[in-house]
């Protein structure tokens, strides 16, 4: 009776972690050369992956747009290429609020979602492409000694309906959208289907709650939100208004070979409780895939694999590691996830989208 209470106590508390420490790798597949660009364009850095109903993808790049001087460089693009690859349009060109490009989202009527951490702003496009809502307002470039927005420690109190280096969208059941803001604000912002400021969420730090770089967010079919937590290690799930309901872990140990795809070894001596964004399992991506049988995927940087886990926390397994050939990854930034065994991957030092193939024959207990 007593272990039966421990574990219920455990199961009820929002500060309990979902801890995996073990699980099989994943076989799979990279189709070769996916997407095809027209001979005179090219990707840059590549931030953002996104798939529609018909399958459409959609690629968001630091390239093609690039204009400036090295610091400061305007990168932005958005590009739509069929379920084959092959390139069908650019969206919003030369638009506004183009500047360093992060994530793309697409909701369930189609719409397109392009976060842009430089100007501050979130686009949402029709499926035909034209602008429909902007959130969020780019620094004027008139204003006397305009800089890049710096990072205190902890932030400036965050303004209602305005954004810090803001990294992506999630949408629930009822058209509501929320925003991960994201770098220095460390919240979460969430307005209803007509863009109104509905509330927040969130502060800097490590506690129950806090956020430190809240990189990505997305929701499953019950309207749970799942935060990114990217610099503190963990996935923060919480319910449409902002209660905390549970954390996710992924605890599995780098293996003694594995090394980052840019810079040096960081230091992993005591990287379950110290956290940071190049330790093995900080989520830098997150997808979760339609119904009805979810499930969660989870990019990190070091040592560049993606996870697959139950909606609760348990990683069913993982696959890949850092490096620049063909099912090796550079950087994971987003996630597509259109079904189980079909996942598109966006990557920043690689400069390029790789479509996977993940072997379907594959069990894992859940």
């Amino acid at each position: 009776m007593r272990s039966w209470l421990v574990g219920l106590c455990v199961l009820l508390s929002p500060s309990a972690y979902a801890q995996s420490t073990s699980a099989p790798e994943l076989q799979f597949d990279s189709v070769p050369n996916f997407i095809k660009l027209p001979p005179d364009m090219f990707l840059g850095e590549a931030t953002g992956v996104a798939v529609n109903s018909k399958g459409n993808v959609f690629v968001y790049s630091r390239g093609g747009s690039s204009q400036g001087p090295a610091f400061g460089n305007t990168a932005s693009q958005l590009l739509e290429f069929d379920r084959d690859g092959n390139y069908i349009r650019e969206i919003g060109k030369g638009l506004y609020a183009w500047s360093f490009g992060h994530t793309v989202r697409v909701d369930k009527d189609d719409n397109i979602w392009a976060t842009d951490k430089g100007s501050n702003m979130i686009i949402k496009f029709s499926p035909a492409g034209r602008v429909q809502m902007v959130f969020g307002r780019k620094a004027e470039a008139s204003d006397e000694n305009a800089h890049p927005l710096e990072h205190p420690k902890p932030p400036l109190p965050a303004v209602n309906g305005q954004f810090r280096q803001p990294t992506d969208v999630a949408f629930d059941s009822q058209g509501n959208v929320y925003i991960a803001d994201g770098y220095i604000n460390s919240r979460v912002g969430k307005v209803n289907k007509d863009g109104d400021w509905v509330k927040q969420w969130g502060s800097f730090g490590k506690g129950d709650g806090q956020m430190d770089t809240v990189h990505s967010i997305a929701s499953d079919a019950q309207d749970n939100i799942y935060v990114a937590d990217r610099n503190n290690r963990r996935i923060q799930v919480f319910d449409t208004e902002g209660n905390l309901k549970r954390k996710i872990t992924i605890d599995i140990p780098a293996p003694a070979d594995a090394r980052p795809a840019i810079g040096n070894m960081p230091n992993l001596t005591n990287w379950p409780a110290e956290g940071g964004t190049q330790t093995p399992g900080a989520p830098w991506a997150l997808c979760i895939t339609p119904g009805p049988n979810q499930v969660l995927f989870v990019a990190d940087a070091m040592p560049g694999r993606l996870y697959k886990l139950s909606l609760d926390g348990k990683v069913l397994g993982w696959m890949g590691k850092s490096g620049k050939q063909l099912k090796q990854f550079g950087w994971i930034h987003e996630i597509a996830c259109p079904s189980e065994n079909e996942v598109y991957v966006a990557e920043i030092l690689t400069w390029r989208v790789q479509k996977l193939l993940i072997k379907s024959d594959q069990r894992a207990e859940r």
